[in-house]
């Protein structure tokens, strides 16, 4: 169980009872053992976002577990116990202060007015990753998202890696807890993605993206074109929408846009199924769906958190949705399924994750092996319901030329992994 003090303890026992009961009639309709099938979506129907239950209905499998404890890492936990009574949130009610690493806020009341930021910043600010990650040679399928369709693959991508380095918040690898760098760029974090291996007209692309403290600066990102040959600066739209693929960097692990440019409404908190914890890694692709999502995959009940986010269009005019419903584990801090919305209001697209829980990747593992569980991403999907393109996505996929894939907080990468020059420099 994540740190409480003793009144949060009260209150989250509160909140439990209250959203057991919400969810009552859902639940009895469930039970552990229970293999649910597009057939029997209806017995999900209540304790789904509405993404998850599209997919059930489109064929994926479930099967109902029990409910695991996940714990966080001791040194996210003593971070969290160190620094967190000391964050607030700035006047301007979207951005942090006072944050140094950990978790920034533990406590959360459903009666604050604040409280949906305040999970959004907690997610940002997830134990998954406090420090650097570096995931390696992930796939990602194209393909349509069909009951009882045959899977057909429609376009394939590799990615040698996919890399962050946050400079602050930091609790398990040098420099602790801050960057130096941070004072003198204000870059809380670096995301990269380079180089593309698949397919043949992509090889040799990637992404970088830096994301700043202050509120009011949007992330610069810059990609490695190979057909051209040159590097290309991209603006904030572009991270939401604008290409071929379904899966842009604002899906990445959920939801990774950046915070200070929606407005953030709570919605309420109830306990729902989520994939947290599965057997398999990777996951089965999914063989009654045209292999669109995982399935089976263990599904056990959550305490989730319902957010809303509103576009604000000062600082995001293009935004393509008029609205994104994230549904965060409250325990864990990460988004089990994003659901994003047209301008009609209509359900567009949907992501969902799947994570597991353990010490290592596989079973098998040498190098990428932790002195405690930690929470890694299985799989993701993003999937377009309105047409039923859907980019699944391994990690590793199954085929990579290694298996462990995470490494996460283990100094895998630093800061000169993410600029342009490194970028060309690893395009093949």
């Amino acid at each position: 169980m994540k740190y409480r003090t003793a009144t949060w303890i009260c209150a989250i026992l509160v909140c439990a009872v209250i959203g057991a009961a919400t969810a009552l009639p859902g639940q009895a309709q469930v039970k552990v053992g229970d293999f649910i099938t597009a057939d029997q979506a209806d017995k999900v129907k209540n304790i789904l976002p509405p993404g998850s239950y599209w997919r059930v209905t489109h064929g994926m499998t479930m099967k109902i577990a029990p409910t695991d404890r996940i714990d966080w890492p001791p040194p996210y936990k003593e971070a969290t116990e160190k620094y967190s009574a000391q964050v607030r949130l700035a006047p301007d009610h979207r951005s942090l202060v006072g944050y140094v690493a950990g978790e920034p806020f533990p406590l959360v009341d459903p009666n604050d007015p604040e409280i949906a930021t305040k999970i959004m910043w907690n997610n940002t600010f997830r134990p998954m990753w406090s420090d650097d990650v570096d995931a390696r040679f992930f796939g990602c399928h194209m393909v349509y998202e069909e009951k009882n369709a045959p899977f057909f693959e429609r376009d394939f991508t590799l990615v040698g890696h996919y890399m962050i380095y946050n400079l602050v918040g930091r609790t398990e690898v040098e420099p602790l807890p801050i960057d130096p760098d941070f004072k003198l760029s204000n870059r809380l974090s670096l995301m990269a993605l380079h180089p593309v291996l698949a397919p043949a007209e992509s090889r040799g692309a990637g992404l970088i993206r830096y994301r700043y403290q202050d509120p009011n600066r949007g992330d610069d990102a810059w990609t490695w074109l190979p057909t051209t040959r040159r590097v290309r600066r991209l603006n904030e739209t572009m991270m939401s929408h604008g290409g071929k693929n379904q899966f842009y960097p604002d899906d990445y692990e959920g939801f990774s846009a950046k915070n200070e440019n929606y407005d953030w409404k709570f919605l309420g908190e109830k306990q729902m199924l989520g994939a947290v914890n599965l057997s398999q890694v990777p996951g089965n692709i999914c063989q009654t769906d045209g292999g669109g999502s995982v399935c089976p995959a263990e599904w056990q009940m959550r305490h989730v958190y319902i957010v809303e986010g509103i576009p604000r269009r000062e600082r995001i005019r293009e935004e393509l949705y008029s609205r994104h419903l994230v549904y965060v584990d409250s325990e864990v801090d990460a988004v089990l399924t994003h659901d994003s919305y047209d301008q009609r209001g209509e359900l567009y697209r949907t992501f969902t994750n799947w994570l597991t829980y353990r010490d290592r990747t596989v079973p098998d593992a040498r190098v990428a092996i932790y002195p405690f569980k930690r929470v890694f991403q299985v799989n993701g999907t993003s999937t377009d319901v309105q047409s039923g393109l859907s980019q699944f996505c391994d990690l590793p996929t199954p085929d990579a030329p290694e298996r462990e894939c995470w490494y996460i907080n283990m100094g895998a990468v630093d800061r000169d992994d993410f600029t342009v020059a490194a970028m060309v420099r690893d395009a093949p």
